[in-house]
């Protein structure tokens, strides 16, 4: 838990709301999802990052690693796999898509983001239910697909700031495009009114999916601890449609004490 405290706040928060007894998966499958999101972080050149990538895909398909016996991290995920039963594949195609944050290539499309999304917040969430209720899991299915994309649509503002210093682009091209915007333009920051508008044209797409989310429900009591962070999302999006151009520049996380609220009031109420 201290590990994932350090390294994602808002799913540490959800743990604590979880049943004590499902805290430790929680926190070993969220542990393992933070340590693949930041490897851009934590390396200078892609190589390397694949690398790190390559360690944690050996380890869940068996291959024999010298060092991941000691790595407690590591053990937490393999013993959460092998006690829930967690599809393997559904965490290998969890590190596949990691490999495009290594990466500068634009994201190409709409159906391209949804396909990363689909891969890694919305793969953690069916996880996270399948560690919480593995018989209701299925029924929260889609609304885990769609509360997924919206919330890597709502990551994907917050880090806005760090994605241009970067050189990073995750904002679909077809949206850029749409809005008369291109990558290039996104990056230097030259034309606010396009900006503005395709800030305007993502944080449509993040509703989208968001209410989509809301329709399907089918989120048991029990598994509304994996839905906790979608319970952010509204205000994010809120944030960045009032900034517009400004989402380029500025930190639009909430405050702690906020979020930790509206996840306790979404585990009463129901995340949508």
């Amino acid at each position: 838990m201290t590990v994932l405290r350090d390294t994602d706040r808002d799913r540490y928060l959800a743990c604590l709301l979880a049943p004590a007894e499902k805290r430790g998966a929680l926190a070993a499958l969220y542990a393992f999802n933070a340590e693949i999101a930041r490897v851009r972080d934590v390396v200078r050149e892609p190589l390397p990052g694949e690398i790190r990538l390559q360690w944690w895909r050996d380890l869940l398909e068996g291959v024999p690693g010298g060092d991941a016996v000691a790595n407690p991290l590591a053990a937490g995920l393999m013993a959460c796999v092998e006690e829930h039963r967690l599809p393997v594949a559904v965490l290998t195609d969890m590190i596949e898509a990691r490999i495009f944050d290594l990466y500068n290539d634009p994201m190409e499309s709409r159906a391209s983001l949804e396909g990363y999304a689909g891969e890694t917040a919305s793969a953690l969430v069916q996880l996270a239910s399948l560690i919480l209720d593995p018989q209701g899991a299925p029924g929260s299915a889609e609304a885990a697909g769609h509360a997924g994309v919206a919330q890597t649509v709502a990551g994907i503002l917050l880090m806005l700031p760090i994605h241009r210093r970067r050189g990073q682009v995750y904002l679909p091209a077809d949206l850029l495009a749409a809005t008369g915007l291109t990558p290039e333009t996104l990056l230097d920051g030259s034309d606010k009114a396009a900006a503005g508008r395709a800030i305007a044209a993502f944080v449509g797409l993040g509703r989208e999916h968001f209410a989509r989310a809301r329709a399907a429900n089918g989120v048991s009591v029990a598994n509304r601890p994996a839905f906790l962070p979608a319970a952010l999302v509204p205000p994010i999006l809120a944030a960045a449609e009032k900034a517009g151009a400004a989402t380029l520049e500025r930190v639009l996380q909430p405050p702690q004490w906020r979020r930790q609220w509206r996840m306790w009031r979404a585990l009463r109420r129901g995340p949508f």
